[in-house]
């Protein structure tokens, strides 16, 4: 359980406890002390880029915050592959590589899959913080059945008659997103702010419940005349679905294992979250909404954590830096690739067109990097200059010079002092410069 400052300073002075974690400050008690500990419920808000937290007793919030998860892990597969398929090919006699046994019941994308463990990761190193009791998880923003049917359970859900309405709806507002798509509303704030889904063509003029026939508008925009003006050439803008299918996919699963690991696991839904966060005048956070998850309501509050998933290991040994060049049509800066021949095959002729011819000055050139070691500070360490505790934005000169968060100068790496290496869950310090 959490103590105060003085009483932690006392105890490492005598040598009864020892240090595990700079940020949060923890501590382990190198003594018996019994199990003296209070009920603690901890509140998951689980999301696609980022992972609010709250972990709360009766009378205070003991620990909040919220996870940046790490991007472009897409990108980092198809590179992965590609260099794969390239070493197979020189193979004269080659295994086959087409069973990656993605039929089997359970299986996820290695994407999602990372998302999918990341949370399961940070719950376990809570639990190493603080003896939680209690985990409550949302895994919906809503249950609109179970509005018409408090009892329903199982295979009822399946049965409700407005079922497919609002999910259509739910599309349509995401698809906006969750604005009024008249450019020239101006309202903001006030009783017009409802947004609703509408028709374009009216449905006694024939028109459908089709996607291109819906749109979101406020109740102030939705009139006839504009049914006359800007909505007939109105067109949707498509926007992905990432973190829908993230919701749909890994937030129950997330729940399921939580439960089958800890136990005493409830779930909850979005709509009851913002019930609660409007209730108490809270502004929408990630934090802010696994405070609510808990029914959180007059706990001492602290300051919350901001937490980083920074990349553990970086194998690649080389990598290529494309040239610059200037655009002739539009004056902008682009890479040799964008402006390239159109052959992408040296024994096919695609007929495409010849980019080349507007390449202009070249602004920088292009260059291959060789990493010849690995480097003892890295991007995200924690480090020390001229007492001055910095974070380390990359390395240059092999590793010579080191380039510091909000520092212009470049640094030799001996005058610096490692306080911390920032990888994996890299709690911030909203201290540091």
């Amino acid at each position: 359980m959490p103590t105060t400052p003085r009483k932690a300073r006392i105890l490492l002075k005598s040598g009864k406890a020892e240090v595990v974690q700079r940020n949060p400050f923890t501590i382990r008690l190198l003594y018996p002390c019994g199990n003296a500990t209070q009920e603690i419920t901890l509140g998951i808000d689980t999301g696609y880029s980022n992972i609010g937290f709250s972990a709360v007793t009766e009378k205070e919030e003991l620990i909040s915050g919220e996870v940046q998860l790490l991007t472009g892990m897409v990108e980092r597969n198809q590179e992965r592959a590609m260099y794969r398929r390239t070493r197979r090919n020189r193979l004269r006699y080659r295994k086959p590589g087409f069973d990656q046994n993605t039929n089997k019941e359970g299986w996820f994308a290695p994407s999602i899959r990372h998302k999918l463990d990341t949370h399961l990761r940070f719950v376990e190193k809570l639990h190493e913080l603080l003896p939680i009791t209690k985990i409550v998880v949302e895994i919906g923003k809503f249950d609109i059945q179970k509005i018409k049917n408090p009892d329903i359970k199982g295979k009822q859900y399946q049965e409700g008659e407005q079922k497919g309405y609002e999910n259509l709806r739910a599309y349509i507002l995401h698809r906006d997103g969750y604005k009024c798509q008249n450019p020239d509303c101006s309202i903001t704030s006030g009783k017009y702010t409802r947004l609703d889904v509408h028709h374009i063509v009216y449905r006694s003029n024939g028109g459908s419940d089709s996607p291109s026939n819906l749109i979101t508008l406020c109740s102030r925009c939705h009139t006839p005349k504009n049914h006359k003006g800007f909505l007939l050439i109105w067109k949707p803008k498509t926007k992905g679905f990432k973190d829908a299918t993230f919701m749909n996919t890994v937030k129950t699963k997330v729940f399921e294992i939580l439960k089958e690991t800890y136990g005493n696991v409830k779930a909850t839904y979005g709509y009851l979250t913002k019930i609660k966060r409007l209730s108490m005048g809270l502004e929408k956070t990630h934090y802010n909404d696994a405070f609510c998850t808990v029914e959180g309501d007059k706990q001492i509050r602290h300051e919350p954590f901001i937490i980083k998933q920074v990349r553990r290991n970086n194998r690649s040994l080389s990598k290529f830096y494309d040239a610059k060049y200037i655009d002739s049509r539009d004056g902008s800066t682009k890479s040799g690739q964008d402006l390239n021949s159109g052959r992408t095959c040296r024994n096919k002729n695609l007929n495409t067109e010849n980019l080349r011819q507007y390449r202009q000055q070249k602004v920088k050139k292009g260059r291959y990097s060789i990493r010849k070691k690995r480097y003892p500070i890295q991007p995200m360490d924690l480090v020390k200059f001229k007492e001055t505790l910095y974070y380390v934005a990359g390395t240059q000169n092999e590793g010579a010079y080191i380039k510091l968060k909000n520092l212009k100068k470049v640094i030799r790496s001996e005058k610096v002092n490692l306080i911390k290496y920032g990888k994996g869950f890299c709690w911030l310090n909203p201290k540091v410069v």
